[in-house]
């Protein structure tokens, strides 16, 4: 076989095995999440056509380039961060590039410093620097978040410092409120200005013991997703001073952002605002034991090389590594939830390493449902599922 052709089969077999995870997410009957990102067209439209009348007049006018419901979405976001005001952004991507080069613009430097696996940095194909004309700098590719000395001690000038709360490719991970505190201060020693990506800031209040305003509070400007923890249709909002959010609102003009109509992914926004968010710190406290239970199970399954991380997870959401082939667990998560209608790991499997496969665990509302012998016993169901031990 051709190199191509191998690789063709790959890709196929790849498209096969996400289709399955599709429908064995759909079927089953005991899952740790069920977001409603996952559902069809038809699901989608109803859970909106049934939710959006409790959170916003339906009789008032749909919305022109940002008017109406969307100026409602706005006030709400920056009511509930404490900022002077908020702007509606199709995507984070576009929201954090706008902010950071309007700080820019204000501080005279493009630098920005951020962490090396900061979505920016992984997810978004340099779009700092090829199209905001920024130059992002790398304060540590650990994965932890940056403290407060390294801050201090980064051997040239930066304008903007950048955290993501919670690092999501490092697990998920937020620091404790002291570190926190002491990396802005460090950042503000050096005259620069501090922007949170805190596309999942919404569930950061359980581990860091504080209110949303609060933890706002400390930076300069803030982002937050509507999709990513609230199950919105999409869309997020670039939070901090008036100056900046108007400035911003020009910027996104520029950059296509400013949409003629987008009553459904505000309502859909709303609707998360309103339902998930309250929810939110109950999903972090359940998924603490969940971890303790997949820690469990693997270790009475005699899987002493599996690790859940981190061990106390920081939000509602965490990583699993187990030492197998991505390919190989991943056969083994699809066919568990197949054959028993339980499916323990509903996400993608990546190669960490050699040898090692990682997934992400998210726990929401169907998530409760579970006991820790719950768990305990799908692993070791999964765990039969698996070549022996390497």
């Amino acid at each position: 076989m051709s190199d191509t052709a191998e690789q063709d089969e790959e890709r196929s077999a790849a498209q096969r095995l996400r289709e399955r995870r599709r429908s064995a997410v759909r079927q089953a009957r005991q899952v740790l999440s069920r977001a409603g990102t996952r559902g069809t067209l038809r699901e989608r439209l109803a859970l909106l056509q049934e939710a959006a009348p409790h959170v916003y007049d339906l009789d008032e006018p749909a919305d022109i380039y940002g008017d109406g419901v969307v100026a409602a979405l706005e006030e709400r976001v920056a009511a509930l961060l404490g900022t002077e005001a908020a702007a509606f952004f199709p995507t984070g991507t576009m929201a954090q590039q706008v902010a950071l080069r309007c700080w820019a613009a204000r501080t005279g430097d493009t630098t920005v410093a951020l962490h090396g696996l900061a979505h920016p940095e992984v997810h978004e194909r340099h779009a700092l620097s090829q199209v905001a004309g920024l130059r992002p700098v790398r304060v540590t590719s650990e994965p932890r978040l940056p403290t407060a000395e390294e801050i201090r001690d980064f051997p040239e000038p930066f304008g903007a410092l950048m955290l993501e709360l919670p690092l999501r490719d490092a697990g998920f991970l937020l620091p404790s409120w002291e570190e926190l505190t002491e990396v802005v201060a460090a950042a503000r020693e050096r005259d620069a200005v501090v922007h949170f990506d805190g596309a999942r800031l919404w569930e950061s209040t359980v581990h860091l013991g504080r209110s949303l305003d609060e933890i706002a509070g400390l930076a300069d400007s803030v982002y937050v997703s509507f999709y990513k923890s609230l199950d919105g249709f999409g869309g997020a909002a670039l939070a901090g001073p008036a100056a900046l959010v108007e400035e911003a609102r020009t910027w996104r003009h520029r950059y296509g952002g400013t949409i003629f109509q987008q009553f459904p992914t505000a309502l859909s926004a709303l609707v998360g605002l309103d339902r998930e968010l309250p929810r939110l710190p109950e999903y972090v406290r359940h998924a603490r034991v969940v971890a303790q239970g997949l820690r469990e199970g693997f270790a009475e399954a005699g899987l002493p090389w599996a690790r859940v991380n981190p061990e106390l997870p920081h939000t509602h959401e965490f990583q699993v590594w187990l030492p197998y082939r991505p390919e190989v667990v991943a056969e083994a998560a699809v066919r568990q939830g197949e054959e028993t209608s339980v499916l323990l790991f509903a996400n993608a499997w990546q190669e960490a390493g050699p040898g090692i496969a990682c997934t992400e665990v998210t726990v929401g509302s169907a998530g409760l449902e579970w006991t820790a012998d719950d768990v305990r016993a799908a692993v070791a169901d999964f765990a039969t599922r698996l070549p022996a031990a390497p």
